[in-house]
Order: structure tokens, then sequence, then C-alpha cells
């Protein structure tokens, strides 16, 4: 009898338990009993012999959960601040303009696709703690491609995510090629089937791409920002970060590209992208 089971919180050996995963499923080949594992907080799918495996004591997943929300509080801070200085800077504009209390704020709205429900659940309540008006749809990878522009129809977003697991393949050595890797050929085509409807990099922003994706291939498919150029693996928040920063940069400047990556978790190894607009307007008068 395995002491491993569904449920459990586990770190590889062979790692040096550098992340910590849920069992998600054990499977029995012969005598051979392998784990099919999800990352606590970073976008990784994995697999490991229940060998390899160890139980997670409380006492050790009480301290990373306590490091994991002092590091999201931090970034959630940082966010806060820039919004109130964003905020502060466009209204004394607006003062001297026929006074604040006039206009009324219109941030940019998000659809966020997801492969990974339990993420997508803690995307949106991150969307909800920033004040960002976000739709939210369970979609596989690799039936992105086939729902993204009816999705975009029917939700007529400012910005677009497109995420949830990828991978390099085992033994892959060309970088360069998309068959490198799990899905970043389904972002790719994702990105591309949005950009058919809306060819627009200003009109539609885009982020694609999950742990380890091929970052230049999603870029020049179409995407505004994407993961990973040192395909490193992404924290599960990052394209929120990336999605507030756009919603509420004024419409008539250019979103800062290194404030943007140094306001994520991963940071510029797993996230990067192009020149892009801002999608905060101001609109007037206001309605009694």
């Amino acid at each position: 009898m395995y002491a491993i089971q569904k449920g459990d919180i586990v770190a590889r050996r062979s790692y040096q338990g550098d992340i910590f995963f849920k069992v998600m499923e054990v499977l029995f080949e012969g005598e051979r009993a392998v784990a099919l594992l999800k990352g606590l907080d970073v976008r990784l799918l994995a697999d490991a012999p229940l060998s390899d495996l160890r139980k997670v004591e409380p006492g050790e997943l009480r301290e990373y959960k306590e490091k994991l929300l002092k590091r999201n509080a931090e970034c959630f801070r940082r966010i806060s601040e820039r919004q109130s200085l964003v905020r502060a800077q466009i209204l004394k504009g607006a003062a001297e303009n026929g006074g604040e209390e006039s206009f009324f704020e219109l941030p940019g709205k998000v659809l966020h696709l997801d492969g990974d429900p339990d993420y997508l659940d803690f995307c949106l309540s991150a969307y909800k703690q920033l004040g960002v008006t976000a739709a939210g749809k369970e979609v596989p990878e690799e039936e992105q491609p086939k729902h993204v522009a009816e999705l975009i129809r029917e939700h007529s977003p400012d910005i677009l995510i497109l995420t949830g697991h990828d991978a390099l393949v085992k033994g892959a050595r060309d970088y360069s090629d998309p068959r490198s890797y799990r899905n970043t050929r389904y972002f790719i085509e994702a990105v591309k089937n949005a950009r058919q409807l809306i060819p627009s990099r200003d009109e539609l922003v885009i982020f694609a791409g999950a742990c380890q994706s091929n970052f230049e291939a999603i870029i020049a498919a179409g995407a505004n920002y994407a993961s990973a150029p040192k395909r490193v693996l992404i924290h599960c928040l990052d394209p929120v970060f990336i999605a507030e920063e756009v919603a509420f940069t004024p419409i008539s400047k250019l979103v800062s590209l290194p404030e943007l990556v140094a306001n994520t978790i991963t940071g510029k190894d797993g996230i990067g992208g192009i020149e892009t607009r801002g999608k905060f307007r101001l609109g007037f008068p206001k309605a009694r």
C-alpha cells in the first residue's frame, strides 16, 4: 500500500523539494506507481514516481503558504500604490478641465481563458481584489483556438488572456520549434484567430502563454505580451498583473514595459512583450 494518495501535498526529492504540488491522480503501471502533479502556485503539470515523492509536513506547508501570501501581498501593495498614483495624475488633469467630480472612470475589461479551473478561480478572485472587470472561462488549451473568436464576440474585451499549462517536451532540442512544447502551438493558433477578428494590437491587447512557452513565436503570432523569454515556470497570477496594468494605464500613454514586468512575480525571465497603449479612459460628464 502506498502512503501517497490523491489530494496529498508533496515535494519531489530529486528536485530538493523546490516546488510543492498537489497530487491529482495516482496511476499504476504494473508494480510501478506514478503520480500526476499540479503546482500549488506555478503553472506546472508534472509526473513523478511515488518513490521520488515525500509528503509535505503541515508546518512546511504553512510556512510555504505564508511566504506565498507575503509575496502576493507585496505585489498587490505595489499595484494599489501605482493605481492611486495614476488616478491622482489623471484626476489632477481632469480638475483643470472642469473639475474631477464631473468625470467617470472606464478601465479596460478582461476576458480570461484558462486551461486550469483552479488557477482560473484564483485569478478571478485576484481581478476582483484589484478592481478589474473580468470574465473567465475554463477552456482547455487545445480548445482555445476553436472558441476564442466566439467568446470575444460575446464579451467584447479590451484585454484577452490565453493561458493554462505548457512545458518543453522531454528531449526537445529546438527551442524555436512550437512542436517542442506541450501547448504553445494552441496559444499561437488562438492568438492568430483572435487577430483575424481584431487585427489591431492596440484595440485588443493579448497576453498568451504559460510555463516555458515559446515567447518569440507567440509574439510573432500577434500577442502583445507572452511567456516565457527564458523558458522558465511562471506564477499563476502573472497574467493577472499584466492585465491589471494595461487596464489602468491611460489610453493616451504606452504601458511601461520595465514597470509592467517588474510588477509580476516571475519577472523578465518569465514575462515580456512589446510597446502597447493602455486601456483606461475618462468619461464626461458623470451621470447623477
